[in-house]
């Protein structure tokens, strides 16, 4: 991926720091054209142009003692503005991290330890659309995070072939529903990478809790000769009605040369009070060179009872920057 490197930009507020290093930007173009049919209000086959721009700034720097430090901000997922408040301690698409041989702190908007243990069974060229994550069997392993205002402090530490984490996200009161108390989420992550030689097995295993739910979720993943492979499978258990389910989800991917394809399929079973679904995402990439890839995506829904069930198609061009 290009980027821009401005250095000596900025300077970092933090005790014993040195100058930061730098600052990157990096980003993303995507157009091209999207379509769909059914949903719960349903269409016919309608077909719209599509056109999204991301933009990330990514800082880092060092201590004059070797800790390194950094952020960055997705402005397309930042914060609104519309709460001043609010945003003046916490903002949506943003991460501040410290990092040395203690390990690792991250705070903001990222992951829980569960999703930094698993991993996800989408696969290589993705679609401008997201079609192939965004139909109702997709699971992206997020258990219980974004429970509260997705503010999440996570330590990871690694150590050979292991890896350990552990997070929270604090319990964000809402003044309108006096006694809502749900607790803070918890978490533990742990993983392991084995070195078959050329190629490589991934196992993640995870756990969230909070006052009035808990998740564990794990997942196996490998790569050889060009193929991806993913399984993964996540339980939640909660005292609100709805939201207990056992989720399974499988994933393939390939490439050779320019050319990139994937497949994934996931179902959700209900335990009581939710509708049971599943799903499946196709995808193919052909690799221009210089940062620029054409793709095609594919999502189909289905609900028990068919309310809901839906299609999605896209075709364009991603221009990394």
């Amino acid at each position: 991926m290009k980027s821009i490197l401005f250095a000596s930009t900025a300077l970092v507020a933090f005790a014993g720091a040195a100058a930061a290093q730098g600052v990157t930007l990096t980003g993303n173009a995507e157009m091209g054209i999207i379509s769909g049919n059914g949903g719960v209000a349903p269409t016919d086959d309608n077909v719209e142009f599509f056109t999204d721009i991301d933009v990330t700034f990514t800082m880092a720097g060092e201590t004059d003692n070797g800790l390194t430090f950094g952020a960055s901000v997705d402005l397309d997922e930042g914060g609104d503005g519309s709460d001043a408040v609010d945003n003046n301690r916490e903002d949506g698409g943003a991460t501040i991290f410290l990092s040395g041989n203690f390990g690792t702190i991250t705070m903001g908007d990222t992951d829980g330890a569960l999703d930094w243990a698993l991993t996800e069974v989408a696969f290589n060229s993705g679609s401008i659309n997201d079609d192939e994550t965004e139909h109702a069997g997709y699971n992206g392993n997020g258990g219980l995070d974004a429970t509260y205002d997705n503010q999440v402090l996570r330590y990871d530490y690694s150590f050979g072939d292991f890896g350990v984490a552990l997070s929270a996200e604090i319990e964000d009161d809402d003044p309108l529903v006096p006694g809502d108390e749900d607790g803070d989420v918890l978490g533990l992550g742990v993983k392991y990478g084995l070195d078959l030689g050329g190629s490589t097995v991934n196992f993640g295993l995870g756990y969230q809790e909070s006052d009035d739910a808990d998740a564990i979720g794990f997942s196996v993943s490998g790569s050889f000769s060009g193929v991806s492979l993913g399984l993964s499978m996540l339980n939640r258990d909660s005292d609100i009605v709805g939201q207990d389910y056992d989720h399974i989800g499988v994933g393939v991917g390939y490439t050779t040369g320019a050319i990139s394809v994937s497949a994934n399929y996931g179902e959700y079973d209900y335990e009581t009070g939710g509708v049971d679904r599943d799903g499946f995402g196709l995808s193919a990439g052909y690799d221009l060179g210089g940062g620029a890839i054409v793709q095609l995506g594919y999502g189909d829904s289905n609900f028990d009872g068919g309310v809901g069930d839906r299609e999605t198609v896209s075709f364009g061009v991603r221009m990394n920057f």
